[in-house]
């Protein structure tokens, strides 16, 4: 069963200064693991306003907006498709840990003292780095953090573009931790140790002064995410940048830093981004010879080849000119509209489902878990102009509807409840007789969807549902063109 967090009352102040890491002793400190506050769901309205704050900031600094739709897109739906494990199941990092703690600790520090609360801060950062580290060094478990550099972009947006998978290795490095230090404070600091790095994915700070010199900062984390070959391999530390002056992987930010993957991915469907690279490590572990080097090419650095030191040769890196260009599909503006608008509406059903999962029976979340991975594949769909977009997101569309009718799914828009008798024509079919279901302003928004014209240059019409399904059982031409409605 999930663990099940409290919802705590968190002031504005509070909220803002929780983002930097800057809550005290006295105000995060609890007894039990399960009253650690659900502080990463509850920063969901923050992670909104520094959104809106850093694409406004860049535009009037720059002069265009500072995020894609494409790439946005494809960074929410990884960080979404990152969170739906801890619906079910709590964190593989705190299951651990707490397996630990209770059978092999060796002392209990108290869980109200400052004096612990300052050393999980440190021990838990201390952790991270070496996470991060290994995360770039052993091949195996890059292949789940690639997912967090796989934009070409730097912003806001980036720092949710997440892993799901990464929480089934992260869990080792922080172990020692729990010999000594209570279950519930460790995981006070897990959670705001993810969020400080969230405001350090931008380029609107440029560079903050002294507090370069301990704190991990945008520049720094710029330098992390570049594939300049100057910024491989470097600047790994979570909240603070002590551990690579440390351990002589700093590195400042110079020359202008291109950024991603030194082998870009090219795609915006969030599954490939998620398990590209395993095929990859598949692949290569079949195709090179002898034992020893089957398991290096699982256990050694992303880079590394027969003959080749444990993490590559830094001068196979490819060479950055500045003129890279970014992959970017080009969309109507209109179906960049219908994106965002559906991606919003998931959204709801999604914060909906983290607030009401302990009211919820086991069918109603795996069914919304499985319409919200859906509606995410779709979406990569649409945004590759694949011709498959088209059916999939009329299944989609399909789906959410039966499930709105049989109970698993709600609007959680009271005025989209609303029926509205002509505003959308009943169904010619009279087999199809449940006619208040299909007549709200929800519904009839949900049941227009996007038909992407393979052979007509991806046009955009609006489309009558029950056309669509009709003419699918008709026809079985890849080009549909339809009436606007």
């Amino acid at each position: 069963m999930p663990l099940q967090f409290l919802k705590p009352s968190i002031s504005l102040c509070q909220g803002a200064r929780m983002m930097f890491y800057a809550m005290t002793p006295n105000e995060t400190a609890v007894r039990t693991l399960q009253e650690v506050p659900d502080y990463v769901q509850q920063a969901t309205p923050f992670f909104i306003v520094m959104l809106v704050l850093e694409f406004f900031i860049g535009w009037v600094q720059k002069g265009w907006p500072p995020v894609r739709v494409n790439d946005g897109i494809t960074s929410l739906s990884a960080g979404v498709l990152s969170r739906l494990p801890h619906v079910l199941i709590r964190s593989i990092e705190l299951s651990a840990y707490v397996y630990v703690w209770n059978n092999f600790r060796v002392f209990e520090l108290p869980w109200n003292s400052p004096w612990t609360w300052w050393l999980t801060f440190l021990g838990v950062d201390f952790g991270y780095y070496w996470l991060h580290r290994m995360a770039h060094e052993i091949n195996i478990i890059w292949a789940a953090h690639q997912v967090h550099h796989s934009s070409e972009e730097y912003n806001l947006t980036t720092a949710l573009r997440q892993s799901a998978l990464q929480q089934f290795t992260s869990w080792i490095f922080y172990l020692p931790l729990a010999l000594f230090i209570p279950p519930s404070v460790v995981a006070v600091h897990f959670q705001f140790n993810l969020l400080y790095q969230f405001w350090i994915h931008t380029k609107v700070i440029s560079n903050l002064g002294p507090l370069e010199l301990i704190l991990n900062t945008p520049s720094h984390h710029r330098v992390h995410h570049g594939r300049n070959p100057y910024c491989i391999d470097a600047n790994f530390g979570g909240a603070l940048i002590i551990w690579d002056r440390i351990f002589g992987t700093f590195v400042l930010e110079n020359d202008k830093v291109v950024y991603g993957i030194t082998r870009p991915v090219n795609a915006f469907e969030p599954f490939w981004l998620q398990f590209h690279h395993y095929l990859y490590i598949w692949n290569s572990f079949w195709s090179t010879p002898g034992l020893g080097n089957k398991l290096s090419a699982i256990f050694k650095g992303p880079g590394w080849g027969p003959g080749k030191p444990r993490l590559g040769l830094r001068e196979e890196v490819p060479k950055v000119t500045g003129k890279e260009v970014l992959y970017n599909l080009r969309l109507a503006a209109s179906i960049q509209i219908y994106i965002i608008v559906h991606f919003i509406l998931m959204l709801f059903i999604y914060q909906d489902m983290f607030e009401t999962k302990a009211t919820l029976s086991q069918i109603a979340l795996l069914l919304r878990i499985g319409y919200i991975i859906l509606t995410l594949t779709s979406t990569g769909f649409i945004m590759e102009q694949r011709q498959s977009a088209a059916i999939l997101e009329t299944v989609r569309c399909c789906i959410f509807l039966i499930l709105h009718k049989v109970g698993y799914l709600k609007t959680l828009i009271v005025s989209l409840e609303v029926a509205t008798e002509n505003n959308f024509p009943p169904p010619q079919d009279k087999s199809c007789t449940e006619g208040p279901f299909l007549l709200s302003c929800w519904q009839s928004l949900l049941a227009n969807v996007v038909i992407l014209d393979p052979v007509l240059g991806n046009q955009l019409s609006m489309v009558n549902m029950f056309e669509v399904m009709e003419h699918l059982d008709s026809s079985n031409h890849n080009s549909i063109q339809f009436e606007m409605l």
